[in-house]
């Protein structure tokens, strides 16, 4: 196991992390990374920061293998994660729980009481892990419209309190 960093995303960070999705998104099929279908990874860092939050990455030997942002909603108390991937060969380090573990220190900081967060149906890895750590599946799916036709499965997760 190799020692990774966890920092907060830089706005410079966009290239590598779109390196790593598009890296994600090869394994599966029919699941196409189209960089203009993704415009937050421009600047990362700026827009999680305007949306009330901040994006955080995992990086190991200078390659980001992991990344991880969260927002405000509209909605009162309800946070939303984003852009939750880690990089198959990075993966089972604890780098997800550890990006999680941040953002909920946000989220309680800001008095957010509950999380949402949207998957690919694709992604069954990514649903074990939330539903590993408490989020339990919302009886909805959206589809995006997007260059792979993708439908998403909703989760929600009551924030910590202490």
């Amino acid at each position: 196991m190799s020692y990774s960093l966890i920092r907060p995303a830089k706005d410079d960070d966009g290239p590598a992390i779109k390196t790593l999705i598009a890296g994600i998104f090869a394994d599966y099929d029919n699941c196409l990374f189209v960089e203009d279908e993704f415009p937050e990874l421009a600047h990362p860092q700026s827009y999680y920061a305007a949306m009330g939050g901040e994006m955080w990455v995992a990086e190991e030997a200078g390659e980001i293998v992991g990344c991880l942002g969260v927002g405000e909603t509209t909605v009162e108390g309800l946070f939303e994660l984003f852009k939750v991937y880690v990089a198959k060969n990075a993966r089972g380090q604890g780098l997800a729980w550890s990006m999680f573990n941040l953002a909920l220190d946000l989220i309680d900081e800001r008095g957010g009481d509950s999380i949402r967060l949207w998957t690919d149906t694709k992604f069954a890895e990514g649903h074990a892990f939330y539903e590993k750590i408490g989020f339990e599946r919302v009886p909805v799916v959206r589809f995006l419209g997007d260059a792979s036709d993708t439908w998403e499965y909703c989760y929600r997760l009551d924030a910590r309190k202490d």
